[in-house]
């Protein structure tokens, strides 16, 4: 369908490190230096969770496709911007994935959430099923538009992160409608999904008071996705500096866009490149072990990151 995704996978070990420069590297909301935190760069990367196609898993809707090469690279994208949102959530931004070291049971949580198969809360299942009352047909492309508006469906389902999602259209945050949204009076499900609760939760957005935990209601963890047209078939450069400045907040949970009919799941710059993680590589789909435990390299980037021109961004995206 797409002989990019067949060039992909042969090209897949001739990554460039990272330049030697003195522009500042942002990822996802923090700043480095190549020259003094190479290291650090490399480990914030690897610890983001790396969806990219599969093959041989359970066929989706019982008859349909057992692999998404080809089709499924901006499901994967949405994945990726989704299970960075739940690894904020219940890890923390200073989370880190090290290669043979044990993790929390809640990091196994997260990636529950993503595997392949229909009961997992944001597989490539219910994703692409979801997706049918967006009126896409198993299979079929998405936009960046689509795959925010699938998963803003399938998260009411995820008890356990408790998550407000907000697609802002036209360009437009309506902030009264964040905090009608937010402003929740539904307590969250069990202390695992509250790790903030003994200290920092917040109420309505105010640091919690001794007189406001009785009178206000608990204000939910916002994830909010921004689709955005940045020119009519290039990125226009009005844009860039601001798109940067996107990944310099330390909310971000990154980009999802890429070049027409290639997505990529975008969490940085260095000067007028985009760093980002690429979901065209097909590997085989994992079972979870004897033990229950699910074998979890593959699902880490543990080479250095793409990275291309902003110039060649296609200008549909999400924020």
């Amino acid at each position: 369908l797409f002989p990019a995704t067949l060039t992909y996978d042969t090209l897949r070990f001739e990554y460039e490190d990272f330049p030697e420069t003195k522009e500042p590297v942002w990822i996802l909301g923090r700043k480095y230096s190549v020259f003094t935190e190479k290291e650090e760069i490399l480990l914030d990367v690897t610890s983001r969770l790396w969806f990219t196609y599969r093959k041989n898993f359970p066929a989706i809707g019982g008859t349909g496709p057992t692999s998404d090469t080809g089709w499924g690279c901006m499901l994967r994208c949405g994945q990726m911007i989704f299970a960075q949102a739940l690894v904020c959530r219940h890890l923390g931004r200073d989370w880190r994935w090290i290669k043979g070291k044990r993790q929390m049971d809640n990091y196994f949580n997260v990636l529950n959430a993503f595997i392949d198969k229909k009961d997992s809360y944001y597989s490539i299942h219910q994703i692409a099923q979801m997706g049918v009352g967006e009126g896409k047909s198993i299979g079929q492309w998405y936009g960046p538009n689509t795959v925010a508006q699938v998963l803003k469906k399938l998260a009411t389902f995820d008890t356990w992160s408790s998550l407000a999602v907000h697609i802002a259209m036209d360009n437009t945050v309506v902030m009264e409608e964040i905090r009608r949204l937010c402003q929740s009076n539904v307590p969250c499900a069990g202390a695992a999904a509250c790790p903030a609760l003994e200290s920092d939760v917040l109420y309505n957005g105010c640091p919690e008071d001794v007189g406001l935990r009785g009178r206000l209601p608990l204000w939910k963890p916002l994830v909010l996705l921004i689709p955005l047209r940045l020119g009519l078939t290039e990125i226009n450069e009005a844009y860039i500096e601001t798109l940067k400045h996107c990944f310099m907040m330390p909310q971000s949970l990154g980009v999802i866009g890429g070049k027409p009919n290639s997505a990529h799941y975008f969490i940085g710059y260095v000067g007028e490149e985009l760093i980002y993680l690429d979901p065209h590589t097909t590997q085989p789909a994992v079972e979870p072990g004897d033990s229950g435990c699910l074998p979890d390299e593959s699902f880490h980037c543990q080479h250095p990151p793409c990275r291309m021109s902003i110039a060649e961004l296609d200008p549909s995206i999400a924020v």
